[in-house]
């Protein structure tokens, strides 16, 4: 069954099960109710007729109430009147009667008895109406179930659909939605559980098209990024083909090569996350590694610190970082000679810089800048940046950058290792 099937027979099934708990009820209220007034008259009445017995003077019950009750009286001398009584009470239970009336109950009747000084006096009532009457008022309650259930199940029915109309449409709205079709549910009710499910639902369907646009956009930029170099790599490889000892077409396909290969590991450490998860900490003497990365870019300028500065980190990863930001720098002011690498102390952190002299970053950029294919003024894969922010969050540093025109600094800051 269905939800809304096995929603709708649970309502009915508990409507059916209210209406017999409150006809059962109901009823034995009533046998209940009627029984009880029932003693309670012939109390009164005994009460009534006892007070008449123990005056000296005659008189009549001041109460119509006695009209279809047996009167007896015990006689102490052991006599009844009359002689065969309607329920005739055991000698046990004569014994028992006081001065304040009591009740003896059999099947079918009710007595109520009192001491007197002549004996006992009691009255009894047949109680066989009362069970009439609660038949029919049973008969009459049963009707009455008969014909609320199909009107309550009647009225679940339309009030069940109504409320769960809304469910049904998202249900349906769900169903077609596919890797095609991304688009939110269209919900206009409540701020309810379902309006809750609803609105997370449309949020990852959101985050879902948006991860299939980035999807999209990572293989565009990566086919372009590729497509670059390996056409410049097939124009030198068809020199060489031409001249196997041309130094200028060889030189190119190294280069070529190598920034493919750079690349090719940018992408994969990106797409990884291998940045963040492949760190195998060394003491790392920072002063030493910054140096190295210098000789790959003859020109810049570098101002090393006063004192060694050593930080737990992988060595590999830290150059690999350093190697980004001096790249992106140089290409941003066009020649090695504008960037400048500063490397100092600033309490227990090692603050890393690297200035450039070029155009500077847009500010509507700059908010965006370590995402992926992110790219400055001076071009590039857009991958640097953002792999150069994942080392430094794996060694539990940071990046920031501040640009205005002529003059760009990125400043990572990396915690110093203790002396313990």
């Amino acid at each position: 069954m269905t939800y809304r099937t096995r929603l709708l027979v649970a309502y009915l099934l508990l409507w059916a099960l209210l209406l017999f708990l409150v006809l059962a009820v109901a009823s034995l209220r009533i046998r209940q109710d009627l029984e009880a007034r029932t003693e309670q008259t012939l109390i009164e009445d005994t009460l009534a007729l006892a007070k008449l017995y123990r005056e000296p003077r005659t008189g009549s019950v001041p109460t119509p109430s006695l009209g279809g009750v047996s009167v007896a009286l015990y006689l102490t001398s052991g006599l009844t009147v009359p002689r065969h009584p309607e329920v005739l009470l055991p000698k046990a239970v004569l014994q028992r009667a006081r001065e304040r009336p009591q009740l003896y109950r059999v099947p079918g009747w009710r007595t109520a008895y009192v001491r007197l000084p002549l004996g006992v006096l009691a009255l009894s009532e047949p109680t066989g109406y009362i069970h009439q009457l609660a038949s029919s008022v049973a008969q009459a309650l049963l009707r009455s179930f008969l014909i609320l259930l199909p009107l309550g199940a009647l009225l679940v029915l339309v009030v069940g659909g109504f409320a769960l109309t809304p469910l049904q449409r998202a249900a349906q709205a769900i169903a077609q939605r596919g890797p095609e079709h991304l688009e939110p549910l269209p919900y206009r009710g409540p701020e309810d559980e379902l309006g809750r499910i609803v609105q997370r639902f449309n949020a990852l369907l959101v985050a879902l098209k948006e991860a299939r646009e980035r999807e999209q956009s990572f293989l565009a930029e990566v086919s372009h990024e590729l497509r670059t170099p390996l056409t410049a790599l097939t124009g030198y490889l068809e020199r060489l083909a031409r001249n196997p000892q041309d130094p200028l077409a060889l030189q190119g396909a190294q280069r070529t090569a190598e920034h493919l290969a750079r690349l090719v590991g940018d992408l994969l450490a990106l797409a990884r996350g291998e940045a963040e998860r492949s760190v195998n900490p060394h003491i790392v003497e920072l002063g030493e590694l910054l140096e190295q990365a210098v000789h790959e870019y003859p020109g810049v300028i570098y101002r090393p610190p006063s004192e060694p500065l050593e930080v737990l980190g992988d060595p590999d990863r830290l150059l690999q970082l350093v190697r980004n930001l001096l790249a992106n720098a140089v290409r941003a002011a066009g020649r090695p000679e504008g960037v400048v690498l500063e490397l100092e102390p600033k309490g227990q952190e090692a603050w890393i810089r690297v200035i450039d002299d070029g155009p500077g970053i847009p500010p509507e950029l700059q908010g965006r800048l370590f995402t992926r294919f992110a790219r400055g003024p001076g071009g590039g894969t857009g991958l640097g940046l953002a792999i150069a922010r994942q080392i430094a969050e794996a060694h539990g540093g940071s990046i920031q950058v501040h640009s205005e025109p002529g003059r760009t600094c990125f400043q990572v800051v990396l915690p110093l290792l203790e002396e313990g």
